[in-house]
């Protein structure tokens, strides 16, 4: 009994010549230079990208933004064999950026942490570290994954590690930034002008390590205001986020406890441990001091 063989070739030219009939879509076809038979095979490709940037030309705002990758709209180009895709950053987000680069950035030696400076001779450093390799192996820009809360003793090269792996996924096409929190904290209070535009910021940014939380002081203002809202509204956006502290998650609890004895208190904190926990895997690295 003979196969039946189905041929698609006839709706896949009646859904170029229907797509055709939008003028964006034949401006973006034609910037492409290739011959109709060769683009007329990606036309839901060139759909989507279509649909992205039309998109970006009425949208008011990041918090409004409808694409598949905040800030971003896809845009195609043929390689000389085929049709692919790239993530291009909208006017709204480098906007953002321009505003940002007086942030203070982290120190030359994070910025410069890399895979191959990482020391992988201390096997106590085994587990994080590949923890932290997998993240990278299955990093997708367009999918969540769970951030790390990376907690032990002074010294032992969390952040170091963190960075390294934030330099690394930086070629993957992924928007990067380390806040060390007490810092943060006393640069939004003395600054409120910057506060819309840093904030906003973190909220967007693709992975965010809030470094040191624990070392900072404990306000309601601190707490309730600026650390649990960045943590709600990344949860929400599912946005991976990472956190190094010299505390443990049920020191972290003690922590956040202010004098005052108000009876919500142990809620909010209760909601700030959740988040989290949700958002991250919980490790210890014990590790030597590498500042001695």
């Amino acid at each position: 009994m003979e196969k039946m063989v189905i041929d698609n070739r006839g709706d896949l030219e009646v859904s170029f010549k229907e797509a055709l009939k939008d003028p964006k879509f034949r401006e973006v076809a034609s910037n492409l230079g290739v011959t109709p038979k060769i683009a007329m095979k990606y036309t839901s490709t060139l759909e989507d990208c279509v649909l992205e940037q039309k998109n970006c030309a009425t949208c008011k705002g990041l918090n409004f933004c409808k694409n598949r990758v905040n800030g971003c709209y896809m845009n195609p180009y043929f390689d000389g064999q085929r049709i692919i895709t790239s993530y291009q950053e909208c006017h709204y987000k480098k906007e953002m950026n321009d505003k940002l680069k007086n942030v203070k950035s982290a120190s030359k030696e994070l910025e410069r942490a890399s895979f191959k400076e990482l020391d992988v001779t201390d096997k106590k450093r085994k587990e994080v570290l590949t923890w932290v390799k997998k993240f990278y192996d299955d990093f997708d820009i367009t999918k969540t994954q769970k951030g790390l809360y990376l907690h032990g003793p002074f010294g032992c090269g969390k952040t170091y590690i963190i960075a390294a792996l934030f330099n690394e996924l930086k070629k993957k096409g992924a928007s990067c930034k380390i806040v060390y929190l007490p810092s943060l904290l006393r640069n939004l209070k003395s600054d409120f002008e910057s506060f819309g535009d840093e904030i906003a910021y973190l909220l967007e940014v693709d992975l965010l390590l809030i470094d040191d939380i624990g070392a900072e002081k404990v306000t309601e203002w601190s707490r309730d205001e600026v650390l649990a809202s960045i943590l709600q509204e990344r949860m929400e956006n599912y946005k991976s986020t990472f956190f190094t502290s010299n505390l443990n998650l049920e020191e972290l609890e003690r922590h956040f406890k202010t004098n005052n004895n108000f009876s919500d208190e142990d809620i909010k904190i209760k909601r700030i441990l959740e988040r989290i926990k949700y958002m991250t895997v919980d490790m210890e690295l014990l590790s030597e001091n590498k500042r001695k």
